[in-house]
């Protein structure tokens, strides 16, 4: 599932966020599904689309605060999934990496559970 399909709902409105939250529902249940036979997959997953959160939703209205809950509960969903992934250390500190660069990028601190991770 891709969440920067979310984007182009903005011009709807209130409906923008609200399919907004619906494919990123459906992105992290995707990702847990992944998590039950591959969980390096599901792992390296839960990186990109943590790396596709802010770009996707940075222009949409979040003003109901329905983003920021749907952000928050996701990344309670798959911080677990990327933490206990079984990786070598390369590939963990690559993903390090990764998400310390979006956490820098993050224009509204969406992804303050990371950083705090």
């Amino acid at each position: 599932m891709d969440i920067q399909r979310a984007v182009s709902y903005q011009e709807f409105g209130w409906k923008g966020s609200r399919l907004a939250c619906q494919r990123l529902k459906e992105a992290v249940a995707e990702i847990k599904k992944t998590a039950k036979a591959d969980s390096v997959t599901a792992a390296d997953g839960a990186v990109t689309l943590v790396e596709k959160i802010w770009p996707a939703l940075e222009s949409m209205d979040s003003s109901s605060g329905a983003l920021g809950g749907s952000v928050g509960w996701a990344l309670t969903k798959l911080l677990p999934i990327v933490v206990e992934a079984r990786v070598n250390r390369k590939t963990r500190d690559q993903w390090l990496v990764r998400l310390f660069q979006v956490i820098l990028e993050d224009g509204v601190d969406y992804l303050w559970p990371v950083q705090e991770r």
